[in-house]
Formats: structure tokens, C-alpha cells, sequence
């Protein structure tokens, strides 16, 4: 009985894209903890500017709800610092400011602004603030044991899973676990899962990611009125 040559070699070559799918080379190309953060270190080293839209779900075990909010966060880098402005605009509209040490809280509804200094803290605020938004990888390990959780798709976005356990026990004792999902082609998040101890969550899914675009000066000040009080609720 004759063999089949065209059958031969199709075996043969199905064999050789075995042998190359479970080579180590194969493997050595699939993103590794160590070739995401390095992707996180070039990026922070270039970044400027970003902005997204984004929505928060954030889930409260003992009634077990959800709520949601949605809005647009801006970053940018000033010197050695990262400034942030959250506008919130859904289901009640605020804005969140970090500049200069200071986190204000502004509520136009009520005219009232929270003040908060971050102090000595603010290494460990700024370490939150930046997660995946202009922080390097190497300043992602400072502050959190870092562990690769694999790949996943966050829409048509292929992204690298990040486990983050705060080394800081105080940090930990309200987020013992944080997950990071970072976009493997632009080294920032696409999503991010703050969990804390009894079981609360907040999930923050962000889209329409732009980064190193310009951002005016204006978007980074409360557009205050006369009326508006300020308080400072750490006295």
C-alpha cells in the first residue's frame, strides 16, 4: 500500500507547530510579570498626560448593591508629582482634586468643599492614585507584593492580570487585595478591583484612554463660587 506523500507532509508540519507552540521560545514570548513591568517603567518614564472616561461599581456586601458612578478622570505629571481631577457626573455630580499634597473634594450641589492633607501619607495615597496611571513598574513593586495572574480580555483589549498586596500593613488592613488589569500594548489600566476586608469592592472599568494628549490648565482647579465653604473633616 502507497503512503499518502501530501498526507506525510501535512503531519510533518503539524508536528513542527507543536514542537514550536511548546518550545521554550513559545514560551518565553508570552507576557511575564517581569516584561509587564518594565512595559509600566517605559511608559511612566514618557508620560505627561492622561485622561478617561470611566465607571465605578462599587458593591456593599452587608445590603449586597451595587452602586454606580460615572465620570471622566484626568492625570497629568507637574515636576516630580501627578496631579488628578475625577469629574463625576453620575448619579450626582462632583469633583475630586489632587494637587500639592491635598485631596479637595468638591460637592456644588451643597457648596461645600472637603479638604483633606495627605501628609506623611502621601507616598501611600500617591501609590493608589497612580495605579497603572503614570507609576512605574518599579514603583509598583515598592509598595505592593506583585504576583502575574495570566491575560484576559477587558473588551477587545488583551491585558496582563496583576494581584497587589499592599506591603504597608495599614494600607492592608482596608485593602488586603487589589487587582490590576493592565493593557499590554500601552503599558496602563484598563480596569482595576480595590477589595476590602469585609467584602466590600470597588470595580473601576475605564474606556476612550488617552495618553500624552494636551490638557488644559483649567481642568486641574475647582471652579468654586462665592459661597462655597470649605471644611476639613481631619480637623
Amino acid at each position: 500500500m502507497r503512503r499518502d506523500p501530501s498526507r506525510s507532509k501535512g503531519l510533518l508540519t503539524i508536528g513542527v507547530l507543536w514542537l514550536i507552540l511548546l518550545s521554550p521560545f513559545a514560551a518565553a514570548q508570552a507576557p511575564s510579570l517581569d516584561s509587564v513591568l518594565k512595559k509600566m517603567d517605559v511608559t511612566a518614564a514618557d508620560f505627561k498626560t492622561a485622561e478617561a472616561d470611566f465607571v465605578f461599581d462599587v458593591y456593599h456586601r452587608v445590603v449586597d448593591e451595587t452602586d454606580t458612578e460615572k465620570g471622566t478622570v484626568y492625570y497629568r505629571r507637574s515636576g516630580s508629582q501627578i496631579e488628578m481631577m475625577a469629574e463625576f457626573r453620575d448619579p450626582d455630580r462632583q469633583f475630586v482634586l489632587y494637587k500639592d499634597g491635598k485631596l479637595q473634594i468638591y460637592q456644588p450641589k451643597i457648596e461645600r468643599v472637603q479638604e483633606y492633607t495627605t501628609g506623611a501619607n502621601h507616598q501611600e495615597f500617591e501609590s493608589f492614585l497612580v495605579l497603572g496611571f503614570g507609576g512605574s513598574g518599579e514603583d509598583l513593586k515598592k509598595s505592593f507584593d506583585v504576583t502575574y495572574q495570566g491575560q484576559e480580555m477587558i473588551g477587545n483589549i488583551s491585558a496582563a492580570k496583576l494581584q497587589l498586596i499592599p506591603k504597608s500593613e495599614k494600607v492592608r488592613s482596608n485593602f488586603p487585595q487589589i487587582m490590576l488589569w493592565i493593557d499590554l500594548d500601552r503599558g496602563i489600566s484598563v480596569q482595576q478591583k480595590l477589595m476590602q476586608t469585609q467584602g466590600d469592592y470597588r470595580l473601576a472599568k475605564y474606556s476612550a484612554i488617552k495618553v500624552n494628549t494636551k490638557i488644559n490648565n483649567d481642568i486641574f482647579r475647582l471652579k468654586t463660587t462665592g459661597r462655597t465653604k470649605i471644611v476639613s473633616p481631619q480637623g
